[in-house]
């Protein structure tokens, strides 16, 4: 995956629910602190974006997060053309850590305009730290081979996962206090 793939998700979910912003909160999030030839193989692998609309409520979020599958999804003539898809996803769909929405990364320029060149959308991308959280949370092979890759190449630190990953929701204390022992294990 490359920026210019993730501007172009961001206008185009945008474009799809009508609304001037949303939220990448999977992997490719990444790509809105670093570019692509800044990170490691393992951060830009996957060929989905997953895009959380805003919206007032959750079942608005979930409406539009369908919009967006519908459109823009996995089989999607827009996978099809473009070699990605956007996947809408709903606030239910990852782990984060108090305060993550004060921390996000935006992306807005030319690339994320309309074809006419306005107006201008904007994609939140969670910050590096934040995101390690949410993939350490997931727990997949793939997830801590993000997050590895990541701590390897020295582009997050270690410390300030852990301390996000104690600030997580009591419903996802399983997964961080699993994921803090995979830190310290592997990273110490």
């Amino acid at each position: 995956m490359r920026r210019d793939q993730l501007e172009h998700a961001i206008r185009t979910a945008c474009q799809i629910i009508g609304r001037p912003e949303v939220i990448v909160v999977g992997s490719q999030s990444i790509l809105g602190t670093f570019r692509e030839e800044e990170l490691p193989a393992q951060a830009t692998m996957s060929v989905e974006i997953d895009i959380l609309p805003i919206a007032d409520d959750n079942d608005e979020t979930v409406r539009l997060a369908d919009l967006i599958e519908g459109v823009a999804g996995e089989f999607s003539p827009f996978e099809e053309l473009h070699g990605f898809s956007i996947d809408g996803v709903d606030a239910d769909t990852c782990a984060l850590p108090e305060g993550w929405r004060d921390r996000l990364v935006k992306v807005q320029n030319a690339n994320t305009a309309a074809p006419a060149g306005e107006p201008r959308f904007t994609g939140w991308c969670l910050d590096k730290e934040d995101l390690c959280v949410a993939k350490l949370c997931a727990f997949r092979e793939k997830d801590r081979n993000f997050v590895a890759g990541l701590v390897d190449a020295g582009l997050v630190e270690r410390a300030v996962i852990a301390t996000r990953l104690s600030t997580v929701a009591d419903v996802y204390r399983d997964r961080a206090d699993r994921a803090l022992m995979w830190l310290d294990s592997s990273h110490p």
